[in-house]
């Protein structure tokens, strides 16, 4: 096995791919390291993830909690779904996503799949459900859907130096002194990349406050920093569970620095929000599709038709707090129409460069490296930009697979992109503009329109009825039908007020 510093520890000691790891290989971890404990993660239906500790004794416990894993109360986990006289589920271990946790090494942990009393996959379990839409996409196209997403989110700290200063909304790949919480960000990483083995790169974002102004102690007065953490392209049901993960996570090293970190969709009027990008890539036989002669290929642009078919409706998993549409306002880099183009950050979904039919681009500047890098994989992406920090996850990733069923199965798909491909700043365009459909601008917008195509998730029976009358339900109690006209009527203090009260609810709902 290759050893390098973050490569994950599990793999080097039993020198197999986590992809291998069996019964017998966790086993030997859990000898060799002393393991105390197996905790086992699991996505309840709030989207977030939900733990279970169980202490190991013997060898025979530790084989048996391995093999069937455990039982939990699903009518807890997913209130309102099941029947309190029939709420057991099992959780049982993904052997492959096995890690010692980095707070307590004296456990290791798994993420889990919900069974049910039958021996079949939950199928209300948003985890369950995203493996059933990957299923129906395989099944119909005969292509794999890879997915990453940009995870940004606000870490908080206590502002104890003036020295450095950053500025104000210039956040943007800052460097130490002027970014305070690098250290932190990188143990984030360092964790993450030896978990996961999916983390492309770390960097600051725009957003930068020196002083939070908000009535909630934890986050008043406290200097906020924006952060991104992008992933690489792992298939859809990984790419879900490392997001899911990585929320954990970054959580938990921000309580161990005595730091508040957030995923809330907007934190200050003026300030760049939380997005959460989530990119896209088509494979045949594990190779990229999505470029054909330097160009898109006929699949991804359907891809993009589906997800232009969709996108409205998807708000409902992505963008599913009124302070979410705080952050979906014109002339920002957060979209507010279906639309799509080439690396424009004002369009809901962007084709950013992918080294389309270019490559080795170092020798070009180091004309000392003579021998290039051979096979080369292509990377072209589609980013779709709507998502934001109160998406929840597995949901999110189902429904963009079944967007991209439906395009790659539809006939209307390619029309439909070409239809809305646009060019240059749409803002400064009112003839373009006022072809393209608008993305809801609340949560009870989002509703109507999920319920009134709930159909596109519904087929096949992906989508349980109930979850789609669950996330309906739930964005209608956001009650902000008028959330914007009530505040642009008021005078700038109180609205400044009432704005903050709406995004600073939400601190940690996801």
């Amino acid at each position: 096995m290759e050893k390098f510093a973050l490569s994950n520890p599990l793999t080097i000691l039993l020198d197999k791919p986590r992809e291998e790891f069996d019964r017998e290989s966790l086993i030997r971890v859990i000898e060799q390291k002393q393991i105390e404990r197996i905790t086992f993660h699991y996505t309840g239906l709030d989207g977030k993830i939900k733990e279970l500790k169980i202490p190991v004794a013997s060898r025979v416990q530790a084989e048996r909690v391995l093999a069937d894993g455990e039982r939990v109360d699903g009518s807890s986990l997913f209130k309102g779904m099941i029947d309190v006289a029939v709420s057991d589920l099992y959780v049982v271990p993904i052997y492959k996503t096995a890690f010692i946790n980095p707070f307590d090494e004296r456990s290791l942990n798994f993420v889990c799949r919900y069974i049910n009393n039958k021996g079949e996959f939950a199928p209300y379990a948003l985890d369950n459900i995203l493996h059933n839409a990957v299923s129906l996409f395989k099944k119909n196209t005969g292509l794999e859907l890879y997915a990453l997403g940009e995870l940004e989110f606000f870490l908080l700290s206590d502002a104890d130096s003036a020295l450095f200063p950053s500025t104000r909304q210039r956040g943007y790949h800052s460097s130490a002194p002027y970014l305070k919480t690098g250290e932190i960000l990188d143990e984030m990483v360092r964790y993450l990349t030896q978990i996961t083995g999916t983390i492309k790169y770390a960097h600051s974002e725009v957003g930068s406050v020196e002083k939070v102004r908000s009535d909630i102690e934890e986050i008043k007065n406290k200097r906020a920093e924006q952060l991104e953490i992008e992933f690489l392209p792992a298939p859809a049901e990984d790419a879900a569970d490392n997001l899911v993960l990585a929320r954990w996570l970054i959580r938990n090293v921000a309580y161990k620095n005595r730091c508040v970190a957030t995923f809330t969709p907007k934190l200050e009027e003026g300030i760049a929000g939380n997005g959460m990008h989530i990119h896209m890539e088509l494979r045949k036989n594990g190779k990229n599709i999505m470029t054909s002669g330097g160009k898109l290929s006929e699949d991804a642009r359907k891809l993009i038709g589906g997800l232009c078919q969709y996108a409205d409706s998807l708000t409902g998993f992505g963008n599913s707090v009124s302070s979410a549409y705080l952050r979906l306002v014109p002339n920002q880099e957060a979209p507010t129409r279906i639309c799509w183009s080439d690396m424009n950050r004002s369009a809901m979904i962007r084709v950013p460069l992918g080294w389309a039919d270019i490559d080795n681009l170092a020798s070009k500047i180091n004309p000392q490296q003579v021998e290039k890098l051979k096979d080369i994989e292509a990377r072209q992406t589609v980013e779709l930009r709507s998502p934001d920090g109160s998406a929840n996850v597995h949901l999110l990733l189902a429904g963009i697979v079944m967007a991209a069923e439906w395009g790659l199965t539809h006939k209307d798909a390619l029309s439909l992109a070409e239809q809305y491909y646009v060019t240059g700043n749409i803002f400064k365009d009112k003839e373009i503009l006022s072809k393209l459909p608008v993305l809801p601008g609340s949560c009870v917008d989002s509703a109507e329109i999920l319920t009134s195509k709930r159909e596109l998730y519904e087929r096949e029976n992906i989508f349980p009825k109930s979850v789609i009358d669950y996330v309906a339900k739930k964005l209608q109690a956001e009650d902000d039908e008028d959330m914007n006209s009530f505040l642009s009527d008021l005078p700038a203090d109180e609205r400044l007020l009432e704005t903050r009260k709406i995004m600073h609810k939400d601190i940690h709902n996801h």
